[in-house]
C-alpha cells in the first residue's frame, strides 16, 4: 500500500493542500490503515513526537474552518501505534472533519517493572505530557490545518483514553517547551474503554478522580459488559453524577471484554457509526453516517 508522509522539523510546518489517503468505507477497519499525513509535534527523549493528520476531500484550508479531531492509541502506556485509529481516521476525514492521530513517549519497561515503581512515580505521566503537546500543536497550526481551534475533539481507546482525558483536564502537568498562551480544552469526548485505574490515586497528577469538575464537555463512552476496567469507570461516572454533570453517553457492547473494538471487525464498524451519531447529535457533523451496520447484528445497549 502506498504511504504518504512528510516530517516536519518541530516548531515548523508546512502548509498542507490536498487530502489524505483513504481507504473505501467499504473496507474500513482493515488491518493496515492508511497512513496520514506525517508530522513531527515536538521532540521527547531525544526522539520525534509524530503526527498523523487526514483532511476531508477537496479541503481548502484558507477556506474552510471545520471541527477537528485527535485520537490516542492504546497499549497499557508502553506500547501501541498509530494504526490504531487510522481507518477511524480517514472516515471521519470522509465526513468532513480535519483528523489526526498522535503518538507519545512510552518508557522502555515492561508492565512488571511498571508496577513496581514507588508511590507517585508512574509510567504514564510521559505520556500524558505529550499528548498535552499534541493538542496545543494542533491547536497552534489550525489556519494551516483549516480546522476550527474552539471545536477540537478528542480520545482514545483503553490508555489512550485515559491519556485524552488527563491531557485535558489537568491542568498543571506539560511541557515547559508548549505555548503558554494555547489551552487543551476540547468541546467533546470520545472514549472507548477508557483505562480510568483506581491504582493511579498513588501518583495524582495522572488520576482521573483528582481532576473531575462538573463541567465535563458532550462524552461518548463505550465499554465492554465484561471489561475489568468497568468498575474504576462507574466511580468515576459516579462521582461526576454527584457533582451534577449531565454531559455522559454511556453505550454497552452486551458480552464484551476490554479491547472488543481492536479485535472484532463488526464492533469497530458499530463503534465509528455510533461516534458519528453522537456528532452529529452536536452539531459537530451533519447528515447521516456512510457506513453500514454489520448484518452480523452487533449493537450497543444504552446503558440505564
Amino acid at each position: 500500500m502506498l504511504r504518504c508522509t512528510r516530517n516536519t522539523p518541530v516548531n515548523k510546518f508546512t502548509p498542507i493542500f490536498l487530502t489524505a489517503l483513504l481507504l473505501p468505507l467499504t473496507v474500513l477497519h482493515a488491518a493496515d490503515g492508511p497512513a496520514g499525513k506525517s508530522y513531527v509535534y515536538k521532540y521527547s527523549a531525544g526522539q520525534p513526537r509524530k503526527m498523523e493528520i487526514y483532511f476531508p476531500p477537496n479541503h481548502d484550508p484558507a477556506k474552510a474552518k471545520v471541527p477537528g479531531m485527535i485520537l490516542f492509541h492504546g497499549g497499557a502506556w508502553l506500547a501501541g501505534s498509530l494504526d490504531e485509529f487510522r481507518d477511524t481516521c480517514a472516515y471521519f476525514a470522509s465526513r468532513g472533519l480535519v483528523c489526526a492521530t498522535a503518538d507519545y513517549q512510552m518508557l522502555k519497561m515492561s508492565r512488571a517493572e511498571a508496577g513496581k515503581l514507588p508511590p507517585g512515580e508512574t509510567h504514564k505521566r510521559v505520556c500524558v505530557i505529550d499528548a498535552k503537546s499534541a493538542i496545543r500543536w494542533f491547536k497552534q497550526h489550525a489556519a494551516e490545518l483549516g480546522v476550527d481551534p474552539t471545536r477540537i475533539i478528542t480520545g482514545g481507546s483503553s490508555a489512550g483514553g485515559h491519556i485524552s482525558a488527563l491531557a485535558t483536564m489537568n491542568q498543571e502537568l506539560s511541557d515547559p517547551a508548549d505555548p503558554k498562551d494555547i489551552d487543551t480544552d476540547v468541546v467533546a469526548y470520545l472514549w472507548i474503554n477508557p483505562a480510568f485505574n483506581g491504582n493511579d490515586s498513588k501518583a495524582p497528577e495522572i488520576d482521573l478522580m483528582h481532576h473531575l469538575k462538573a463541567e465535563l464537555p458532550p462524552t461518548a463512552v463505550f465499554f465492554g459488559e465484561l471489561d475489568g476496567y468497568k468498575k474504576n469507570w462507574n466511580e468515576a461516572q459516579a462521582k461526576w453524577k454527584s457533582l451534577g454533570t449531565k454531559t455522559i453517553e454511556l453505550q454497552i457492547a452486551p458480552g464484551q471484554d476490554h479491547g472488543f473494538c481492536s479485535h472484532y471487525p463488526d464492533w469497530n464498524i458499530a463503534t465509528t457509526i455510533a461516534m458519528d451519531r453522537f456528532l452529529v447529535k452536536h452539531g459537530l457533523l451533519s447528515g447521516e453516517p456512510t457506513l453500514k451496520m454489520p448484518d452480523s447484528g452487533v449493537h450497543y445497549v444504552p446503558a440505564p
